[in-house]
């Protein structure tokens, strides 16, 4: 009897392994060629110090990492543990970086001596930490048959200057865990190091990728450390049973686990406090009855069998084994239609590979190059005219994305304009959509310039002498400010302009790349050619670009050099209005002080006051012709005297009166206005005639007439026919092995699924 009971045991137990291994095979694919399989494993997620290294290694029964303080994984760890009861010492596997297949026989020295190498070398690049996992198989009789991924410790740094280096590492390590918490088929076994749980520092960033926490495990760790802390009961009874509230969501297993892992190196030298990993794993049983017996004098009573099962790394582990377990074998039937799948594309992949190296002959490649430059030019009018088949998530910029890569529009002042107040800017554009909305920001922003403040000083300098005489021209002075002005302020918008319009069109090459890899119309292993694409491509926008723009300063500066007041008087009737009202303000100061008027007021505008007067004389005329002619002589003289006096104030006298300078002012502002409209009517159609359409009816006869130029050279040099064939027969060579491999995982998931069905029956 015990015989068959242990020979059932001992099937049952092989029965679990070729499970097991086929799932570490499948993962491994999945690393390697990057297939979509996504095989159960346990997620270890938690920031530094919180316990995630002592805590895989108590589950493991044996230790072999770097554990401390500070950032001690800086890659994720994966470890494929399979229980083997004839195993009384670690055996262990280091899965090699460049070829997965090949397994390293390594001690747990050298696997230890293997990881820290790892965290020195990845500590002194430039990103300290990579995506890429250090992937080791493990046999022994204390490991649970799981298997487990170690993330690199997220980090809290405080939020100040100093710790900007520290801040940057912090992004780039939750980045690589929450892509890796990604996969919905891990589970999440987050770490919290705190006696309170509305602190929810891992949590926090678990919850963004699993908001529910449903496929997440919440860990306690350091408990030894926390009960001496609680001071009553009621405590110990909220940390055990936190409310549902707390929690926020519903978390696998119903409530947390209670982990504490003696502290303590195993090895031989003076500093280890355990001799073998057996001592280890005795003084993690022995922590667990501890750690029972101090709760239960806390709490004042026994422990139930629910809290029991919830405190110690050996129910913790009990747990993620049979949870794993239960998806291994829910997850065998879904897995055969995903291997199915990837064998019937790993086929076509070959297929195309054949395919390819049949068609390396000149001229069967030249006329491939001249498909593609056609589909090429398709794919970049489709982007201009509007599309969608491009994701906007991937491909597109909102307005505060693409003045951060293509530059603002910056006034005069140095700043720029809410870019909220711009239509469609949260919006994630682009084409000929994000072309429309920069230009459309260019005629917002550069439509809103007001004419720059004008000082006394630049006024009278603006004077000057004439070449004839030494009078003063106001007239003149308007216009030499006010192109000045104008010069200054509008030529940084053009080539501001000129960068954001290239930079869009400049974005338009990847996501045609894209669209044609997608279609299945892309050049792949043709990097030569592609290149030879894409400097035709970014040479001709950089230069019509800057031929543009040369046109456009060509316009500026005719505009800015001579006034035609044809062209820069436009708004006659704005002008007259404002120094209509300019004369009134002048008679009423008139009025209400003579001397004063007398002393500052300008002539020309006396005139005008004085000219209203003389037709209320005239009218008076008409009903008393007694004074007739002693008014009509005084209006004579008078008109004289005004004439000498305007000679005087404008041509002979370089005292600058208030009423001059706002005259002056005035002028420069209307020359102003004019240069300004003009000016955004004519850049805009200049972008467009000569920037916009060149790309539409230049740009194919252009690469055309390259490509040609190209084939006729050295057809070799363009397409590198002999490192094309070689990097065809590697990738024949890799999909072959891919294409047995997934045939073997068939065969295994199959054979697995026909037991399961049999055993249901």
């Amino acid at each position: 009897m015990e015989g068959d009971g242990g020979g059932g045991r001992r099937a049952k137990i092989e029965e679990q392994w070729r499970l097991y291994e086929a799932y570490n095979e499948l993962h491994a694919l999945a690393q390697e060629f990057e297939t979509p399989f996504e095989s159960p494993a346990v997620l270890v997620v938690g920031h530094q110090t919180d316990g995630k290294s002592a805590l895989v290694e108590a589950l493991m029964g044996f230790q072999f990492n770097h554990v401390g303080g500070g950032t001690k994984t800086r890659r994720p760890i994966t470890l494929h543990m399979k229980y083997n009861p004839d195993c009384h010492l670690p055996l262990c596997f280091l899965v090699s970086d460049s070829d997965p297949t090949v397994l390293n026989d390594k001690s747990l020295q050298e696997i230890q001596a293997y990881i820290e190498s790892e965290n020195l070398r990845l500590e002194n690049e430039a990103c300290q930490f990579s995506a890429k996992e250090i992937i080791i198989r493990v046999e022994y009789k204390y490991c649970p048959n799981l298997t487990i991924i170690d993330t690199p410790g997220l980090i809290a740094p405080a939020p100040v200057r100093k710790n900007r280096s520290l801040q940057g590492q912090a992004r780039g390590v939750e980045s690589l865990v929450r892509a890796k918490m990604q996969h919905r088929e891990f589970i999440i076994l987050c770490l919290e190091d705190c006696s309170d749980w509305s602190n929810a520092t891992t949590r926090r960033v678990v919850m963004q990728i699993d908001p529910e926490l449903s496929r997440t495990i919440i860990v306690s760790t350091k408990l030894d450390t926390k009960i001496p802390q609680f001071s009553c009961a009621s405590d110990v009874e909220v940390f055990l049973s936190p409310p549902e509230s707390t929690l926020d969501g519903f978390i696998l297993g119903d409530s947390p686990f209670f982990t504490s892992v003696p502290s303590g190196r195993v090895g031989s030298g003076h500093e280890s406090v355990f001799r073998s990993n057996d001592e280890f794993k005795q003084a993690i049983s022995l922590r667990e009855i501890e750690d029972l017996a101090s709760l239960e004098e806390k709490l004042g009573r026994p422990l139930s069998d629910k809290e029991r099962s919830r405190i110690g790394i050996s129910s913790l582990r009990h747990f993620l084994e049979e949870l794993l377990q239960k998806r291994y074998m829910d997850n065998v039937p879904l897995i055969i239609p995903l291997l199915e799948r990837e064998h019937r594309n790993a086929v076509k992949r070959l297929s195309e590979i054949n395919q390819e190296l049949s068609t390396l002959d000149e001229s069967k490649l030249k006329e491939k190059g001249r498909i593609f430059q056609d589909l090429f030019l398709t794919k970049l009018s489709l982007l201009l005219k509007g599309s969608v088949v491009a994701p906007p998530d991937k491909f597109g910029e909102t307005l505060l994305d693409e003045r951060t890569i293509g530059g603002a529009f910056m006034g005069p002042d140095g700043l720029s304009f809410p870019h909220k107040l711009i239509p469609n800017a949260g919006m994630r554009l682009y084409g000929g959509a994000q072309y429309h909305r920069a230009m459309a920001e260019f005629r917002f922003v550069v439509g809103g310039i007001k004419c720059p403040q004008i000082s006394r000083e630049e006024i009278v300098n603006a004077c000057g002498v004439e070449d004839i005489h030494d009078g003063t021209n106001y007239s003149r002075t308007a216009c030499v400010i006010a192109v000045a002005k104008a010069r200054d302020t509008f030529e940084p918008f053009l080539h501001q302009l000129g960068f954001r319009l290239l930079h869009i069109l400049k974005r338009l090459l990847p996501i045609c790349i894209y669209l044609l890899q997608k279609d299945g119309e892309y050049l792949s292993g043709h990097e030569v050619f592609l290149r030879r694409v894409t400097s035709a491509f970014n040479n001709f926008a950089e230069s019509t670009e800057k031929a543009c723009r040369e046109k456009c300063m060509e316009d500026l500066v005719s505009t800015t050099r001579y006034v035609s007041w044809s062209l820069h008087n436009k708004n006659r009737a704005g002008l007259r209005h404002f120094l209509d009202s300019f004369g009134a303000t002048e008679q009423s100061i008139a009025n209400s002080n003579p001397l004063a008027a007398g002393i500052s007021q300008e002539p020309a505008l006396a005139s005008a006051v004085n000219d209203k007067q003389d037709n209320k004389a005239k009218a008076d005329t008409k009903t008393g012709h007694v004074t007739s002619g002693m008014d009509s002589g005084g209006s004579t003289q008078t008109t004289e005297t005004r004439l000498a006096d305007l000679l005087d104030s404008t041509l002979w006298n370089r005292r600058l009166a208030p009423s001059s300078e706002r005259i002056v002012y005035a002028l420069v502002q209307h020359i102003f206005q004019g240069i300004k409209e003009y000016f955004l009517a004519s850049a805009e159609l200049k972008f467009n005639c000569f920037l916009l359409m060149p790309i539409v009816d230049k740009l194919p006869a252009l690469l055309r007439e390259d490509l040609e130029r190209a084939f006729e050279d050295d057809l070799d040099s363009i397409f590198d026919i002999s490192r094309v064939r070689s990097s065809l027969g590697h990738q024949k060579r890799d999909t072959e092995i891919e294409l047995k491999r997934i045939q073997r995982l068939k065969e295994k998931f199959r054979q697995i699924h026909e037991q399961l069905c049999c055993e249901v029956k």
